[in-house]
This record gives C-alpha cells, structure tokens and sequence, in this order.
C-alpha cells in the first residue's frame, strides 16, 4: 500500500498555486476594507467639520479663534466632566464587587504551613518579649526527695502477696514454710 500517495493528494505545485490565490483574494478584501473607512473618515468629517473659510481682515480672524478657543473649552470641559463620571462609577463598581466578594467569602485563603513552636515561644509572641513566662511545668515543682520510713521498709520487705503465695506453692515453698517455722 502506497503511504505517501494517500498522505499528500495534492502536488507541491499545485498547493503554492491555491497558496497564491488564496493571499491574492485576502489582499483584495483588505483593500476594500481599507477604501471604506477612508470614505467612512471623509463623510463623518464632512458632516461634523464643516469647511473653514478664513476671513481676510485681522479682526475676523481674532474673532474666530476667540470663538474657537470658546468651543475648545467647552469641549474640555466636558471631557473633563466624563472623566470625573468614569473614575466615580469605576470607584463604584470596584467598591460593590469587593462587597459581592466579601459576602460570598469565596477569598482565597492562603495555605498554612504547620509551624512547631514551643508553649513558651507562643506566650512569647503573645504577650510580648517584656513578660517572662516558664510553661514549663516540672521545672516549676519543687524536687522532693523521699526518705525512707521503717513502715515503707516492712512494705517493702513483706512485697506483693501473690510473690509470697508463689514462693510457698510446691515443694520448695512448703519446705522454706517448715525451716520459717522451726
């Protein structure tokens, strides 16, 4: 079976042909795209810009500029004023979707490491480096030695009662029972 024939049907030259005509057509649409805005340009500045005649004396002419200098004003003005407007409702919008955020409570919580710290070290960190806490409890006990009583001693002699039952069972513990006893 042919691999190659089935992986390209269409030959190299033929694929550069269709290649060319394909970017010819795209180049025509841009044109024509291109064309209309430009006619769009012409007929939006025609109806909002109508021509300029300049007049011929001097005083005309300051004239027109004190009256175009008005219109740039007011054109600032207004531009100022909706700037002012979009900064407000931006605040606005900004400020109601972190109160949208805050009442869902879907905030993104960070990822806690576990941090071994001692009882002291926390009391530390909590009351501040002024206040000296020992949580150590058995180094706050007071060390207490015990000294042996003569009533701890026969306790201790005498031991459990199950070592002495045991030593007495069989043989051997009746013998020593015998020899105690004589």
């Amino acid at each position: 079976m042919g691999g190659e024939d089935e992986k390209s049907k269409i030959s190299h030259s033929r694929k550069q042909h269709l290649k060319s005509l394909m970017l010819q057509v795209a180049k025509g649409t841009l044109e024509k795209e291109a064309a209309e805005r430009a006619a769009e340009k012409q007929s939006y500045l025609a109806e909002h810009c109508p021509q300029l005649t300049l007049p011929h004396s001097m005083q005309e002419l300051q004239e027109l500029c004190k009256k175009l200098h008005g219109q740039i004003d007011e054109v600032d003005e207004e531009r100022y004023d909706m700037e002012i407007k979009l900064q407000k409702s931006t605040n606005e919008v900004e400020d109601l979707n972190q109160k949208i955020f805050d009442l869902r409570g879907k905030f993104k919580r960070p990822p806690l490491r576990r941090v071994r710290m001692s009882a002291d070290a926390m009391l530390r960190a909590l009351l501040g480096s002024k206040h000296k806490v020992n949580m150590e409890l058995r180094a706050n006990l007071k060390q207490v030695k015990k000294e042996d009583t003569d009533k701890e001693k026969d306790l201790r002699d005498v031991g459990d009662w199950r070592k002495n039952i045991e030593e007495k069972s069989g043989m051997e513990g009746r013998k020593k029972m015998f020899e105690t006893e004589a």
